[in-house]
């Protein structure tokens, strides 16, 4: 009988659950529903195998990229030219010629719309695809949040073992002592966190002992020591025993099967890519994040997160053009493009699905600090591409001065519901909360217009 109701468990489903403990049977197939089974079973003849979420963290400008207003006064339009795409109809900005060039590649989703404009709050509701639970300014990474795309697929529908449903680079977001929330398996537990990457893939010290647990724990140095923690945990049965004991164990099995797993640690070795094709997504942090993310894509990595700079360097409330022309635009444009034509060559853009997104957009109307721009969370724009996208489309369409949707607004929560669909994870599925409620664990709606063309 599957679950209904929104929070809480009846008596039915209580013994249902206890039953289905003493079996081995998980929680998320106790409380299935059909649709998640549906979702979960293959649909067609290829299903979409992972997505990496290419995240402009701080908030990259949409007028200043994919939705330029040629046509609106100066202090909306900005400094930089709108130019013609490859797509006829579709314009982006000067500063972007390589995807310009590849527009039939990808779809433009110009009326992503939310109501929060601080970092934190917006990024969890952009990394989640669910608002900040008691969001709140600033308020800190909490095992409250939401879990990232990747836990969800790992709880839901996980992959081989040896294979991380999830995967960040080539930075954590924090400011100061401020760790954003929305980074981790939140209330699902650390079992479900994604690997992390704390390193820059384009330096020649970049190793696969650079993949750590979010909670602080080396997989190289629990490699390294796996003889003396057996002897430890042997010692100490009743350590074992708890929670807490067997959530360390998980979490180090998890560790050496990756580590022992030949195609994710063969990910890392960056020097078996030719110079050449390096060359193309560039030799910066951001072209050879992305050539990372290929090689995860292959490696049978679910959900790879990309964070293009460390954490608010979008953020240009200041020399929006300077930043955006002299750094930040160039090796996103280079980067992207590169990872688009890799795909499509080696036959993996079929099977992956490639979003562009920060977690607001800025404000139409520049402002008189050194040129900049703030935070918008009303209207902003993301690109997607492979995984079924019909290219060369524009969905939704936003006002003059790009404020705000004119047509059909999407919020971060229906990109949430697109990345679970796409990964064979139905949205709707249900998942225990940290008070053993049931909660579902996405609210939003999936992108059709993406696959069909049809908008609405």
């Amino acid at each position: 009988m599957p679950h209904t109701h929104r929070i809480g468990l009846n008596r039915r489903e209580v013994l249902q659950v206890g039953y289905s403990a003493l079996l081995g049977v998980s929680m998320a197939n106790a409380l299935a529903t059909p649709a998640t089974a549906a979702a979960n079973s293959s649909r067609g003849k290829r299903r979409p195998k992972s997505v990496i979420l290419v995240f402009t963290t701080g908030a990259s400008s949409h007028i200043d990229t994919f939705d330029p207003k040629p046509n609106a006064p100066a202090e909306i339009r900005g400094e930089f030219k709108a130019i013609a795409t490859r797509t006829p109809g579709m314009q982006f900005t000067e500063h972007v010629p390589m995807l310009a060039n590849r527009s039939d590649r990808f779809a433009v989703v110009r009326t992503l719309s939310h109501k929060d404009d601080n970092h934190t709050g917006a990024t969890h509701h952009l990394l989640t695809g669910t608002k900040q639970p008691g969001g709140r300014f600033d308020k800190p990474l909490s095992r409250d949040d939401w879990p990232v795309y990747g836990a969800g697929v790992g709880f839901l529908s996980p992959p081989p073992a040896g294979i991380p449903a999830g995967v960040t680079l080539p930075t954590f977001l924090r400011d100061g002592p401020l760790v954003w929330p929305g980074q981790h398996g939140g209330f699902l537990g650390p079992k479900f966190d994604p690997w992390q990457v704390d390193s820059d893939p384009n330096q020649k010290s970049f190793r696969v002992g650079d993949l750590r647990l979010m909670d602080g724990l080396d997989v190289d140095t629990l490699s390294n020591r796996r003889s003396l923690l057996q002897e430890m945990n042997q010692k100490q049965v009743l350590l074992a025993e708890t929670v807490e004991g067997r959530r360390l164990n998980e979490q180090q099995e998890k560790a050496f099967a990756l580590l022992t797993s030949g195609a994710v640690a063969r990910a890392f070795e960056m020097d078996r890519e030719p110079d050449k094709l390096r060359d193309r997504y560039g030799r910066n942090l951001f072209g050879q994040s992305l050539l990372l993310a290929r090689r995860l894509v292959q490696a049978g990595v679910p959900m790879i997160q990309a964070n293009m700079g460390r954490v608010q360097n979008w953020d240009t409330h200041g020399g929006n053009f300077k930043r955006l022309k002299g750094d930040l635009l160039p090796a996103l444009d280079r980067a992207v493009a590169a990872l688009l034509d890799d795909l499509h060559d080696s036959g993996l853009l079929d099977d992956t699905m490639v979003i562009v997104t920060g977690e607001f957009g800025r404000t139409p109307k520049v402002n008189n600090q050194d040129g900049g721009r703030d935070h918008w969370a009303p209207c902003f724009s993301a690109i997607f591409a492979g995984g079924g996208v019909q290219g060369g489309q524009v969905i939704g369409k936003s006002d003059a001065s790009a404020a705000y949707p004119a047509t059909v607004p999407y919020t971060p929560d229906d990109l949430g519901a697109t990345v679970y669909e796409v990964l064979g994870v139905d949205p709707t599925a249900e998942v225990r909360d940290r008070l053993n409620r049931p909660v579902q664990l996405n609210r939003g709606e999936p992108i059709r217009a993406l696959f069909t063309g049809a908008i609405g």
